[in-house]
């Protein structure tokens, strides 16, 4: 189907490369923002500003929600309203301020999403704090360098997280004086507390300290500061973006115009199930759109396996996710369909294909086969609660056979979105009912510019007749820069563009499609970030190989690699293990492949690498990398798509016979 659509206009021309800078290919910005961008709604300048305004106009709606545990079973959801969360707020608020924590503090948040993370992350807007997430997947160390790398003077944290608080004592009580528990408080827990010389609040006692207490709320300016997130920095330690109320007021209003033009606009009849760590910019950009709308926002468990048991109780109408979970629900449908029977399979195969076709000449999925949604796919409605009606998959690509999966069968618009921290998440979104736009991230949001810049080293030409370059934003949303690393800042903040590392190509209806690195960094199926060079420095100190080529993509979970053995290391290795042959056959061994992978793992855990930074297969090429393959420049740099295309059987192989493993295995 040839599409004559186009959803974005230019606004500024290409530019020619010069001296040393590369060309730019043409600003392009979203044709829903052909009248200009939206701008915020009057007298919303600030994070508070929307909760505030919120509380005004609906205070009596349900706010925040939690199941109910009732003899260790899960109920219902209680609620809290606008108004009562608002008064909790205030008294949280109080509390900071009678601790002598003065506008412009640091307050970090270390736990899982709940009323009391929310709760206190809007008595920090109200007062004028940086709310600081804290969250222990960027390592060990992570949560210590935050807290003092931000100068965190108090910190909230779920109840079972305070022993991991302890774990950054003595070194973060230079500026940690403070914890609260979202919880109580063990009577242990105080008097390891009071060793290290820091006060511990269980979350009433706090409470209780802001009683009676009165304190102005200051004047808060776009341009503040109200939060710090810190992301895994590809190399080294983690970065503190810097996001202001203005980022945040800019998201909303854009995310909320575009759904509006989609019509599918935020009311405050809508549920949202928060699960995604509000320690991401994702989740918390759009919880922010929820609680300025009114809406209402329930919170899982904790446990991914109750996640649709969640989700069938709270019912929401909005959900979030990452390529990980969707994964997990498409195969959680295709083992059902698999056990059903050939008869089901069938009539699904019928009703799947009659839908699917008549979305590919255009018809919405409302109206695509509504007798095939009626008698097959409505389980599947059912399964994600019966009421969701956008699922938006961020944080990782979500491979296309998914995303049209669900887009036929979960009877709800599937969007996928494309954004960074520094960005304030989203940036591109893919629209619903538009088939064309499956394995991409979409048009741009109505609040940014974007252009793409040549990436001559990768042979990626902006100007080209197919445009590919490193994507390039301009906007409100922006970060402020990143903390106290001007450095950093000033290599990717470059007159107004941020420059976000990785290569799109512009399709013809104006969606970005996100080809590459340029930096060859990547994240993995579950998000984690991998520097994939520096991995290759540490693998490459083992003796037992002359070089090493590691590879992962996006929508796999681990690492695998193709190296060259030493002809020394492993010929020795075959005579002391009775292997016979020439050293072809040698590495074709797979006690040969097992011994080489045992010394780069032995290396991988003495060189502390994180769990996903460790290869899980190896295949050992006899023959060196070279020029001649095209397998390196002429500089011998690796170059890593021809490897991967030269590569690609035995690459498919190592992830199918890993997964193979696992799957037996458990």
């Amino acid at each position: 189907m040839t599409s004559h659509k186009r959803f974005i206009f230019e606004v500024e021309a290409a530019k020619e490369a010069t001296d040393g800078k590369p060309s730019v290919g043409p600003v392009y910005r979203s044709t829903f923002a052909k009248d200009g961008f939206p701008n915020p709604i009057d007298g919303i300048n600030s994070c508070w500003d929307i909760f505030r305004s919120a509380v005004e106009k609906y205070p009596n709606n349900r706010m925040l929600g939690h199941r109910e545990i009732v003899n260790g079973k899960a109920g219902k959801y209680l609620w809290k309203t606008y108004k009562e969360v608002y008064d909790i707020v205030i008294k949280i608020g109080n509390a900071l301020r009678s601790c002598g924590i003065e506008e412009g503090g640091k307050c970090g948040i270390y736990g899982a999403n709940c009323s009391e993370w929310i709760i206190s992350m809007e008595a920090c807007n109200a007062h004028g704090l940086y709310c600081v997430p804290l969250y222990d997947t960027l390592g060990a160390g992570a949560v210590e360098f935050i807290i003092s790398h931000a100068e965190i003077s108090i910190a909230f944290v779920e109840e079972k997280k305070i022993p991991e608080l302890f774990k950054t004592c003595p070194n973060s009580t230079k500026y940690m004086k403070t914890i609260v528990s979202f919880g109580g408080v063990k009577s242990e827990h105080k008097e390891e507390a009071e060793k290290l010389g820091l006060v511990i609040h269980s979350w009433d006692e706090f409470l209780k300290l802001g009683e009676g207490k009165e304190y102005d709320v200051p004047i808060k300016k776009q341009s503040d500061i109200c939060t710090i997130m810190y992301t895994s920095g590809t190399t080294g330690d983690p970065k503190g973006v810097l996001i202001s109320n203005e980022s945040i007021v800019t998201i909303t209003s854009g995310v909320m115009h575009f759904l509006k033009s989609v019509n599918e606009t935020l009311s405050e009849k809508d549920v949202y199930i928060s699960y995604l760590p509000l320690a991401h910019v994702f989740d918390r950009a759009i919880e922010e759109c929820i609680i300025q709308v009114g809406g209402s926002i329930g919170f899982w468990r904790g446990d991914v396996k109750l996640l649709i048991e969640d989700l069938g109780e709270l019912k929401p109408t909005i959900f979030c996710a990452v390529p990980r979970v969707l994964d997990r629900v498409y195969t959680g449908l295709q083992q059902k369909l698999s056990v059903g029977g050939f008869f089901k399979k069938k009539v699904f195969d019928v009703a799947f294909s009659y839908k699917f076709g008549n979305m590919k000449k255009g018809q919405s999925h409302v109206a695509a086969a509504p007798f095939c949604d009626k008698l097959v796919f409505n389980k599947v409605k059912q399964g994600l609660g019966g009421h969701v009606r956008i699922i938006l998959s961020g944080a990782a690509p979500l491979a296309s056979h998914i995303e049209s999966f669900l887009r036929v069968v979960a009877c709800c618009h599937v969007l996928q979105g494309y954004g960074l921290t520094e960005s304030c998440a989203g940036t591109f979104v893919t629209f619903p009912d538009e088939l064309d736009m499956l394995g991409t991230v979409g048009p741009p949001i109505p609040n940014v510019d974007i252009c793409l810049e040549s990436v001559p080293d990768m042979e990626y030409d902006a100007l080209g007749s197919t445009p590919r370059g490193e994507i390039c934003i301009r906007g409100k949303t922006l970060f402020s820069g990143y903390h106290k690393r001007e450095d950093l800042t000033k290599e990717v903040l470059i007159d107004g563009w941020f420059h976000t590392g990785d290569v799109g190509e512009w399709q013809p209806d104006g969606s970005m499609k996100i080809i590459d690195r340029k930096k060859n960094i990547f994240k993995l199926a579950q998000g984690e970030y991998v520097a994939v060079e520096s991995l290759e420095n540490v693998y490459g100190q083992v003796e037992a190989i002359d070089s090493i080529w590691v590879y992962g993509n996006s929508f796999e979970s681990f690492l695998v690699a193709v190296a060259n053995p030493t002809h020394q290391t492993l010929e020795r290795w075959a005579v002391e293990n009775g292997v016979n042959g020439d050293f072809n056959s040698i590495c074709q061994d797979k006690n040969a492949k097992a011994f080489i992978l045992g010394e780069l793992v032995k290396t991988a855990k003495e060189k502390k690498l994180k769990g996903f930074e460790i290869i899980k297969a190896v295949h050992l090429e006899p023959v060196a990398f070279d020029i001649e393959r095209d397998l390196l420049t002429p500089t011998y740099k690796k170059k890593r798509p021809q490897l991967l295309k030269y590569f690609q059987n035995v690459i498919d192989e190592m992830y199918k016979t890993v997964k193979e493993g696992q799957a037996s295995g458990q």
